[in-house]
């Protein structure tokens, strides 16, 4: 799935749609990709001169990758978190890196979903979480 079909999926847009493509692999794994830009915003003051994607958003690039284990049940909710577990950040992630992210889903119950989420560049592990995602109607 390109950006377009992930447009489909997700409700992201603009500088906080953080995935170029998406597939869902026979096992039922995620495999994403996002190509960091070469000035986001949020590089701006972290840090100037020496520019570091934040931890923060190498979380929201897997959760992102983690809602296509379920896409059916958000088509008329909103994704939301409900958790972040066991966060390790391992590697340092800059402006221009391409990051691959690979997502499983380990349980689901009474509206949650809880997978594991991992984010590497160049196949040096940068970043991994287990992340509580709900399902929550639109209108909130």
């Amino acid at each position: 799935m390109d950006r377009n079909g992930i447009m489909e999926v997700l409700p992201h847009r603009g500088p906080m749609l953080l995935l170029d493509t998406m597939s869902l692999d026979a096992d039922g794994v995620c495999h994403a990709t996002y190509r960091i830009p070469d000035s986001p915003f949020y590089c701006d003051g972290h840090f100037p001169g020496n520019p570091i994607v934040p931890g923060v958003i190498l979380c929201e690039i897997m959760a992102q990758a983690c809602s296509q284990l379920f896409v059916e049940v958000f088509k008329d909710n909103l994704v939301m978190y409900r958790g972040l577990d066991s966060v390790k950040f391992r590697g340092t992630v800059r402006p221009g890196d391409l990051c691959e992210i690979s997502a499983r889903l380990l349980e689901s119950k009474g509206g949650l979903y809880v997978c594991d989420a991992a984010l590497s560049v160049g196949g040096r592990r940068c970043a991994q979480a287990r992340i509580t995602l709900a399902a929550v109607p639109k209108d909130i």
